[in-house]
């Protein structure tokens, strides 16, 4: 059960909606379900001698004595109004059933106390067979306003009661970090433009995979406006610097004809200028970062900055994990936009999916995550990918998705932990997409017998509580493969089975010779490292010649530009 409060200061024109047809004709039989005084409120529903402004003059008597005391200037933002919806597949409810919960949730939000007899006039609305309206003016009888401080979150809480009483599906309560939803109007729009989103959802998703990609907020502009989509920025009076900004999807425009304009705080509370200024600081260009000699380094950068994350997520430290997980949400963008297989549908899935998990209610410390976000935005202008280690990422964000989710319940953020929990089921379908063919051709390249019982030994030797586990595993031949490779990149098998093994358990692991395969993958090849550092001493003149990364990243595609598409 689903309640969404807002406040306004049309009377007649919200009993006017709510009695009438609707936008799309939708509204049946609507009628009054409950009131202040049943026999005291006309129902326009089912009196044919009532009409709106009878109804609003009732309600508004207590306004009206209000706007005389303040010299007749009406109280602001005087309406209170609250739908209330069941979840899709419960039961319907009965008039009576409907009367008890808008009787319990004026009671809760503190419009309408029980037996307090001056409290606000108010009536809920049956218009449909799943929801109803409760509409309130918020002036007592005695002159004061009605204490709704948290009023959103009081009934919500009080849904969750009547949820369990009622027998419906129980809904997972938040803390004020949701995005908006759209609108009826919205979703009318889309449905009649044969769009299979909302102009307001398409903007979120939009923004997200842009400040995910760039480096500075002027960048940001500079690529929502190359997709086509109109950007408003708001200036301060006496410094001139913007202090807002609202963004208007390619033709969505109102009836006048002129765009529709979404604050950035309208689309995701992270998404307001002041939040994207502490994930996008200003750098210069020589710091992006640069095509480098090894097109495989952002992948394995991301990698290890990824297993980074599950160890801050075990720390404690509750304001750096949220920081993790903001910076995961922007790394899950570029992992979908640098990914071109099959699976990459599911990829942007769990990318839209996580958008919910990557707030809370809990402050962010994005410093603490600079090491993820600098190698996600370095995956963003990758240029191909690695296959091996391409899966092996993806792996890494399969069991960070799902330490996410644990973290989240840990802590009753029960939206983030369901978020977290649909992402991860996302990224383990992509997973089981992508890596079979790539395990089989590395059991398909196994090294010779000898070899393999070599590295048998190495396992033995620096994992001897697993032995019998990793060697057991159906992967285990693949792991073979990668060793070798290993060792060819000059790491010594058995202290690098050690090492790896010890990042985290591997009680939980059903596949344990996976885990170590894919943990191996990640690993940087020795033999470049040491290349590397023989040539810096040229430095100066290789760096002149790097070229630069492209003005759009790859995270922006061209087939993408357009929502319409």
């Amino acid at each position: 059960m689903v309640p969404d409060v807002s406040t306004g200061s049309d009377t007649r024109g919200l009993i006017a909606y709510l009695f009438g047809p609707g936008r799309r004709d939708e509204h049946t039989n609507p009628h009054i379900v409950a009131a202040w005084d049943m026999a005291g409120a006309p129902d326009p529903g089912r009196d044919p001698t009532a009409t709106y402004s009878q109804l609003a003059k009732r309600l508004d008597t207590h306004v009206d004595l209000r706007t005389r005391e303040l010299g007749g200037k009406k109280p602001p933002q005087h309406v209170w109004h609250c739908p209330v919806r069941t979840a899709p597949g419960d039961r319907y409810l009965t008039d009576t059933e409907w009367a008890d919960v808008a009787r319990r949730i004026v009671h809760a939000t503190g419009i309408a106390p029980e037996g307090d007899d001056k409290a606000c006039r108010w009536i809920a609305v049956r218009h449909a067979d799943d929801h109803i309206h409760i509409m309130a003016t918020t002036v007592r009888a005695d002159g004061r306003r009605p204490r709704t401080h948290r009023d959103g979150q009081r009934a919500q809480a009080e849904c969750r009661k009547i949820e369990a009483e009622f027998g419906l599906r129980r809904l997972k309560s938040g803390d004020l970090t949701a995005p908006r939803t759209p609108t009826g109007a919205e979703r009318a729009k889309a449905e009649r433009q044969g769009q299979t989103v909302t102009a307001r959802h398409w903007l979120r998703e939009q923004a997200y995979a842009v400040a995910a990609a760039v480096h500075n907020e002027a960048d940001y502009f500079t690529v929502l406006q190359s997709l086509g989509i109109k950007v408003k920025t708001r200036l301060g009076p006496e410094t001139g610097d913007v202090i807002g900004y609202s963004l208007a999807a390619p033709g969505d425009t109102n009836a006048a004809g002129e765009p529709v304009w979404y604050g950035g705080s309208k689309l995701a509370p992270d998404l307001s200028i002041n939040r994207l200024r502490e994930r996008l600081p200003a750098q210069k260009a020589a710091e992006r970062p640069r095509y480098v000699a090894d097109p495989s380094d952002p992948w394995r950068h991301t990698a290890t900055a990824i297993h980074t994350a599950r160890t801050v997520l075990d720390s404690g430290d509750d304001a750096a994990a949220q920081g993790h997980l903001a910076a995961f949400g922007d790394a899950l963008y570029n992992v979908a936009s640098a990914t071109t297989g099959p699976h990459r549908a599911e990829l942007r899935a769990a990318a839209a999916a996580f958008n919910r998990a990557r707030r809370s209610s809990t402050r962010a410390d994005h410093q603490a995550a600079t090491a993820l976000r600098k190698a996600a935005k370095e995956l963003a202008y990758a240029s191909n990918e690695p296959g091996g280690l391409a899966i092996a990422l993806l792996f890494a964000t399969v069991h960070l998705a799902r330490a996410a989710a644990k973290w989240h319940e840990q802590r009753g953020h029960e939206q983030q932990a369901a978020a977290a929990e649909e992402a991860f089921r996302h990224l383990q379908s992509g997973y089981q997409q992508a890596a079979p063919p790539v395990l089989v051709d590395l059991a398909r390249r196994a090294p010779r017998a000898a070899t393999a019982r070599r590295f048998e030994q190495d396992v033995r030797a620096a994992l001897p509580d697993y032995a019998d586990r990793i060697l057991a595993d159906p992967t285990w031949t693949a792991l073979t493969t990668t060793l070798a490779y290993a060792e060819t990149a000059g790491h010594n098998p058995r202290r690098l089975l050690a090492a790896v093994g010890t990042q985290r358990e591997l009680d939980s692991a059903e596949h344990p010779a996976e885990v170590l395969n894919w943990r191996i993958t990640a690993q940087p090849n020795r033999r470049t490292q040491a290349a590397r550092s023989r040539s810096t001493t040229s430095g100066t003149s290789a760096r002149s010649a790097t070229p630069h990364p492209p003005a759009t990243p790859a995270a922006i595609r061209p087939e993408e530009r357009s929502r319409h598409r």
